[in-house]
């Protein structure tokens, strides 16, 4: 998966690829991002890992982590899943 920058510094990723990664269609992932159910993040590396960035993507219980290299190449990814229980803070 490559991600895009645009012109404000926002990622880009596409929406078919991603709803792959949670086991859903297009569409589907769609409606649920127009009914706010998928939240995601953006956390700048520091220090040794300056030039990196770790994003976030979380639709219920399941979370998609990607590192991406300056150059917007996904250097790692998982899934995991997020226990239930109290309110858990980010994605």
């Amino acid at each position: 998966m490559h991600i895009e920058r645009g012109p404000n510094g926002d990622f880009i990723l596409e929406s078919g690829e991603l709803a792959g990664r949670f086991g859903l269609s297009g569409d589907d992932f769609r409606r649920r991002i127009r009914q706010g159910l998928v939240k995601s993040m953006v956390e700048r590396g520091e220090a040794e890992d300056i030039g990196t960035c770790r994003l976030s993507v979380r639709l219920g219980n399941r979370l998609w982590r990607a590192i991406l290299s300056d150059e917007g190449e996904v250097r790692d990814e998982a899934m995991t899943f997020v226990r239930g229980g109290g309110r858990v803070r980010g994605p």
